[in-house]
């Protein structure tokens, strides 16, 4: 997998984050880092682009969840927790929507993987670029695709 990192500050400080293949155990705590690098600089607002990666494992959603802790100022996952991560991870689906996290273009595989681990309920999945870098704005009113 690869990682491509954009700074976006129109409409406001959003840091894109854009990966290139598949999410899986080989590579997940790499996503993790570069989400660790970009709230150490400042940022606290993550647009994920899931449009050119075609396989998201588990450990690929608990990259993700981590990410969203990560914004939220809590410790991310324990890569040893094991199953502990997956729990946690259940547990906060009912929190509703993730406000610094959201995710971009995830293609069908990725969705149903979304859907499945009812993660769709965590993130806002958006199809529009600009629509869901507005949606960083506190006054925005835009909705989420899907």
């Amino acid at each position: 997998m690869e990682i491509t990192i954009e700074k976006i500050f129109e409409p406001a400080l959003v840091a894109v984050i854009s990966t290139h293949g598949d999410i899986d155990a080989s590579n997940y705590l790499e996503l993790v880092a570069k989400a660790q690098e970009l709230y150490r600089s400042g940022i606290r607002d993550v647009l994920i682009d899931l449009g050119d990666t075609s396989f998201l494992s588990s450990s690929g959603l608990v990259a993700l969840h981590s990410i969203a802790l990560l914004m939220r100022g809590e410790k991310p996952h324990d890569p040893e927790e094991g199953w502990g991560a997956i729990h946690a991870m259940t547990d906060d689906v009912d929190s509703g929507f993730q406000k610094h996290v959201k995710l971009l273009n995830p293609q069908p595989r990725v969705v149903r993987t979304l859907e499945a681990s009812a993660f769709n309920l965590l993130f806002e999945i958006y199809t529009d670029r600009e629509g869901a870098l507005a949606s960083f704005r506190p006054e925005s009113t835009q909705t989420a695709a899907g």
